[in-house]
């Protein structure tokens, strides 16, 4: 029995942090509906290099995290749309997640109070970029604005390269994962109390948390994080070229610092372990080790380095890493053999972890907009002819 098992969740979300963070909950058992606007469905629906895909309504952002739920259309800004969203969350729904604009669901009476007298167990997230108050409350934002906003983008690049973002989404991503995490803790906290619990989730505050030790260091030392590219604190923490490529090095504590020296045949600095000894001259350290690591290939560095337990690798592109061995071992991804309404088989993100029993899995391929929607409302007590005059009113699909 996975964690989630009987947990039921509405996803009323889009894009790429509300998905994600239903998603993860989904491959841990827990029964989520996607819901789709029938008029303008997830954006994420239309998102991908494959543009067949993308007009076909499954794009690869979202099969990326919508396996496992099933999905309905509903037009809420129609009275049966919002009805039958009301009836799920009364006689269904353990968690429902938005992440649409502040304000948005409540004008539309279904705010957290709202919902709240028809179920006071639920636990509502909202995820929004900025939160539901404050001096940019209204304000709208993605991945790259928050970055830019929240200080990432000004500490990444080089001196000459000026700011720039990090390759991937990585605030989107870090806002789902903290989102489950923290529904997961107000139904923990549920079963304790009885009580139901609304999530107030702000994209800028988990790009704050991510910048965890940069931030205390500021406040209390006034050290600014500086654009230093792969340049790190330490020498034996840098990259830097080598006869075919980038090596990583990520010799960071006293002891690999050690290691590293004495690889490198310098047992003289190898001694010098403290945290002042190993920061002083740090322009010359770094030109030394530089021109050292010419004298070798990337692969032929890591191995060398590995073997003597400093940490070391090739700098990999995307489809490098993916195709190293031991990812296989981890299972990290799963492959949909067969995805109704794509063409091949499509490959996605599982988990980030594994469980010795009942751990994450996938059971079920991403779903077309409105697939479940007869059999879901059907759950809840609709008949045949009042879903039929629903879907004549354009309230679903």
């Amino acid at each position: 029995m996975r964690p989630f098992e009987g947990i039921k969740i509405l996803d009323c979300t889009h894009v790429l942090a509300g998905p994600f963070a239903a998603y993860q909950l989904a491959v841990l058992g827990a029964d989520v509906i996607k819901v789709d606007d029938p008029n303008e469905p997830d954006q994420s629906r239309e998102s991908g290099a494959d543009h067949a895909l993308n007009k076909a309504m499954m794009g690869t952002g979202f099969l990326t995290q919508g396996s496992n739920k099933r999905a309905i259309a509903l037009d809420l800004k129609t009275a049966g749309g919002r009805e039958a969203l009301k009836r799920l969350v009364a006689e269904w729904a353990d968690v429902l997640v938005e992440n649409y604009r502040p304000g948005a669901f409540k004008a539309l009476g279904l705010g957290y109070e709202d919902l709240a007298r028809l179920n006071p167990t639920l636990v509502y997230a909202s995820m929004t970029a900025f939160g539901q108050g404050g001096p940019r409350g209204t304000q709208t934002a993605y991945d790259h604005a928050i970055q830019a906003t929240s200080g990432i983008t000004a500490s990444t690049g080089t001196e000459t390269s000026g700011p720039i973002k990090a390759g991937a989404p990585m605030v989107d991503y870090a806002t789902g994962t903290m989102g489950a995490f923290a529904i997961s803790a107000a139904l923990f906290q549920r079963m304790r109390t009885g009580q139901g619990q609304y999530v107030d989730l702000a994209m800028l505050d988990v790009a704050m948390i991510l910048q965890g030790s940069h931030i205390t260091d500021f406040l209390h030392s006034g050290h600014h994080p500086k654009r230093a590219g792969n340049k790190m604190r330490f020498a034996a923490s840098s990259a830097f070229p080598t006869r075919d490529g980038l090596v990583q090095l990520a010799a960071s504590n006293a002891r690999q610092h050690r290691r590293f020296y004495e690889a490198i045949g310098d047992p003289d600095e190898a001694k010098r372990s403290s945290l002042e000894e190993r920061y002083e001259r740090y322009e010359e350290k770094l030109a030394a080790v530089g021109e050292k690591m010419k004298e070798k290939t990337a692969d032929e560095w890591e191995a060398y380095f590995q073997s003597r337990h400093v940490p070391a690798t090739r700098v990999r592109e995307l489809r490098e890493a993916l195709a190293d061995p031991h990812l296989k071992t981890r299972g990290v991804l799963h492959r949909h053999e067969k995805v109704p309404g794509v063409d091949k088989p499509v490959t996605v993100p599982l988990a980030a972890f594994k469980f010795a029993h009942d751990g994450p899995s996938i059971e079920r391929p991403p779903a077309r907009v409105g697939e479940h929607t007869d059999e879901v409302l059907g759950a809840v007590g609709y008949t045949a002819e009042q879903i039929a005059a629903l879907r004549s009113s354009g309230a679903i699909a």
